[in-house]
């Protein structure tokens, strides 16, 4: 994992990069972070009046239906951000990995570092209104930021991937782009995987291989269980998103190892 031990060799240069991605992102902008606080509201809204209303989607026995769906939109919001932007963070920064040697992999880094900001100002504010809107004892909240936190991990690892192989394949990019609509409609961002889901009631086996076979899903679900339930996560969801984190950063390791040497050439 020495391609992850360089963020704290070169923790210097990555704070440095850091604070470049993040002042570009917001730059000229008179509401900065507030601007990815919108964003989940408003599709918030789009989708509450989309599923509740005008297709008379009704998720029997979820109260407060629309925190429970702001709870999986700060999730995804987070995740269609970071991994787009990360993908093509190479490309964008050719001309400095082509002046300056340094480990390159701080770059798409630093990329997904800049929207966790984001991320973290959402979950806060999503943890205030359940808080304060939510019945349960909602110290199970705090149980919120470790596994947060290893979905940051998670995208980390595949941005990593991505970002390096976007270098030699330009169609990663696209490829990103193109899955990560259907994915939100498979991923339990707007409905739970469970009886409740209409459609889904009835099909044990579909929920299952949803939630399984989606790694996205059991991380999701890990951190509404203690933002939205008030309650631990499932012990299967909360094994699996350790799992997949590490596998995650073992894949983006793997793949950056590879593809390191070829990089500078084909920037």
């Amino acid at each position: 994992m020495d391609v992850y031990a360089d963020l704290f060799r070169y923790r210097e240069l990555f704070s440095n990069l850091f604070r470049r991605d993040l002042q570009a992102k917001y730059k000229g902008s008179m509401l900065g972070v507030v601007w990815s606080l919108l964003t989940p509201l408003l599709l918030m809204a789009i989708y509450f009046v989309v599923f509740s209303k005008i297709l008379a989607t009704r998720f029997s026995g979820i109260d407060n239906y629309a925190l429970f769906m702001l709870t999986g939109l700060a999730c995804w919001t987070f995740i269609a951000s970071a991994l787009p932007n990360a993908s093509v963070s190479m490309l964008s920064n050719a001309n400095l990995i082509r002046k300056v040697r340094f480990p390159r992999q701080l770059v798409p880094l630093s990329v997904v570092g800049t929207h966790v900001v984001a991320f973290a100002a959402m979950l806060l504010v999503v943890a205030v209104v359940n808080a304060v809107k939510l019945p349960g004892n909602r110290l199970w909240e705090l149980l919120a930021l470790p596994f947060a936190a290893l979905l940051v991990l998670l995208i980390a690892g595949l941005a990593l991937a991505v970002a390096a192989a976007n270098v030699l394949f330009r169609d990663v990019e696209h490829l990103v782009n193109s899955l990560l609509l259907p994915l939100f409609f498979l991923t339990p961002v707007i409905y739970p995987l469970d009886e409740r889901a209409p459609g889904l009631g009835d099909h044990p086996d579909a929920i299952a291989l949803l939630h399984w076979l989606n790694p996205l899903a059991p991380p999701i679900n890990a951190v509404r269980a203690t933002l939205f339930d008030a309650q631990a996560p499932a012990l299967g969801d909360a094994v699996y998103t350790v799992v997949a984190a590490v596998v995650s950063l073992a894949l983006g390791a793997l793949v950056f190892r590879r593809l390191d040497d070829r990089i500078a050439v084909e920037l």
